[in-house]
This record gives C-alpha cells, structure tokens and sequence, in this order.
C-alpha cells in the first residue's frame, strides 16, 4: 500500500509507538518507501519539533523521547501543534487522512486538544496548479501559521500584481498550498480578503488578538476564491484544431481550461480553450504558426494577426526563407 506524505507521517509516529525504536529501513520497509524518503520524514518530524531523535551508531535508530506509547498524552501541547501542522493540511484532499486526524485528537489530553485542532485547521493544500510550480516554501509561512493558530493578528507590507505597497493588519484566518503556491486568507476592515503569500513583502505578528468567524471554514472559504479565479481566468473561450498527437501540449499549457470536443472530418482534434483575454490565448498560440487553426472567436483571430503582422514588420525585411 502506498501512502502519501500526510499518512506516512501519522504511520511512522505510530510505528514508533508500537515498537519503542525504528530504523530508517525499517520504516521505509512497512511503508513501502525508500530509505531516504523514510529518513526524510524521521527528520521532518523531528524538525518541527514533534519529540523524536535519533542515536546513532550498531542497534541504533529512532525513538520517541520517553519511550514507546500506546497514546499521545505524552505530546506537550507545542508538539502536537508541530504535529498536526505537519499532517493537517492534507486532510482536505484525504478521507483517510481526516479519519486519522480525528483519532488522533481523540488521544490528546483534553487540556489542548482545541490548539491541536486549530493547527491541523490552519493549512490546507490544492494540489491543482494554476501556473507555474514554486518548490521553495516562503519563510513566512511558519510564522503565519503560528498566528493563525495563536489568533494573533498580523501587520502586513503588502506589494499587488501593480507592484503597489500597502500596509495593513489583518486577521489571519487560514493558509492554502496551491501546489507550492502559497495563499493567506484573512480577515480585514473590508471583509475577507487573500494574499498572495511570495508578495508579503514583510510580516510582524502582534499581541492583538485576530477576530474569526464562529462558522468559517478554510476549505468552503477556498472552493469560493477558486471559483471566482477560475471565472476571470475563463472569461474568453477560443475553439482550435490541432492534430491529436499535439493535444497534450495544449493541455500542459492550459490546464483545466483545456476541452477535448471530438475529431474533426479530418482527423485534427477540435479543442475548446479559456484564458482571461483573447490576447492571452493569442500569445500561447501565436507559436504554433498554421499547425492550429482557430475557428473562433474572430477577437483571438484578429490578436493573432496583429502578432504576426508585428513580427513581419520587424523581421520580414531581408528575410530570406531556407
């Protein structure tokens, strides 16, 4: 059975309870996962702050501090936090995973089972790009984390798609991963708004408390900005053919704006594609020349005609074809 990171962190914590001490191979050998893969988690849980070390050297390996445990009442509260922010985000995307988290709580002392619930609530992840991949984790993600789950407010520089700067202090309600694209939703004095994290161009938390909504939920809040997203980034819809052999490049390029609708008399696919302009559509086809033909709309046409009479312009003269 293969696990995703999420389960494999909750499996390896719990393999370690059951046995007292594991090794990397071990762990990879019940997981079915490399040793390196395994030894990566050991040092994820460890790094967060999760209390697991190990000791090297002949019939070493990996232990929990204080031994083997048949529950987690012995987590302080910061370990389970550093726990269920590790495992928390992937609940939204996993059944099992959710499942997981809530037999965990269940185990926790009742003294700080809410903080350990506030911070498996604090992330969540949408592994669906909008773009392109950003593998580095921004710096500020842990400490507006903390936040989220401490309630404190946060004072923001902020920097638009404008390249404008703001300041503001707002209540930070919940973080999305949008494969490695980092997003804060917060509250602030004109209603829920979300942050692009990689344009915060500076964050200080404060002592202030963070108001939030009784009834929000960082999943329904997500599907709401997504489907508003997805309304301006399909705003102009173009129908092209294309051989069939080239269809998954279009796909790479437009994602889930990217519609099979069938073979043509021909044999050539016809494809239906949606960017927020017809220039936007213009300049991802304008490379392909007479190998994709756009049917409609006439705006697309006519924005790839201007670029390649431009292009004409400035590289027509003296051309000489080979």
């Amino acid at each position: 059975m293969r696990f995703m990171r999420a389960d494999r962190l909750v499996a390896t914590l719990l393999l370690m309870q059951n046995r007292g001490q594991v090794t990397a191979a071990e762990v990879a050998g019940e997981l079915e996962v490399s040793v390196a893969t395994a030894r990566r988690d050991l040092e994820a849980l460890s790094t967060a702050g999760v209390p697991v070390y190990s000791q090297p050297g002949r019939g070493g390996g990996w232990s929990l501090v204080g031994g083997a445990r048949t529950d987690l009442s012995g987590l302080s509260a910061s370990e389970a936090q550093a726990l269920f922010l590790l495992i928390g985000p992937s609940a939204a995307v996993s059944p099992e995973v959710k499942a997981a988290l809530r037999k965990l709580v269940r185990a926790l002392p009742q003294t700080f089972r809410a903080e350990a619930e506030a911070a498996a609530d604090a992330t969540m992840i949408d592994p669906t790009a909008w773009g392109e991949r950003h593998d580095d984790r921004p710096a500020v993600v842990e400490m507006l984390q903390s936040a989220v789950v401490r309630r404190r407010k946060v004072a923001l520089t902020y920097e638009n798609a404008a390249r404008h700067r703001s300041e503001r202090v707002v209540d930070p309600w919940g973080l999305v991963d949008k494969d490695g694209s980092w997003y804060l939703i917060a509250g602030t004095e004109r209603g829920r708004r979300t942050f692009r994290v990689d344009r915060i161009v500076e964050a200080e938390p404060t002592d202030r408390q963070a108001a939030r909504p009784d009834d929000f939920a960082l999943a329904e809040a997500w599907d709401e900005v997504v489907g508003k997203m997805e309304e301006r980034r399909s705003a102009t819809w173009a129908t092209v053919l294309i051989e069939r052999r080239f269809l998954p490049i279009l796909r790479d390029h437009f994602g889930r704006h990217c519609h099979d609708d069938g073979d043509t008399e021909d044999g050539r696919a016809r494809v239906r594609l949606a960017a927020p302009t017809p220039l936007d559509i213009a300049r991802n086809l304008a490379g392909w020349g007479t190998q994709v033909e756009v049917l409609e709309p006439h705006d697309v046409q006519a924005e790839l005609a201007r670029i390649g009479a431009e292009l004409a312009g400035r590289y027509g003269g003296g051309f000489t074809a080979p």
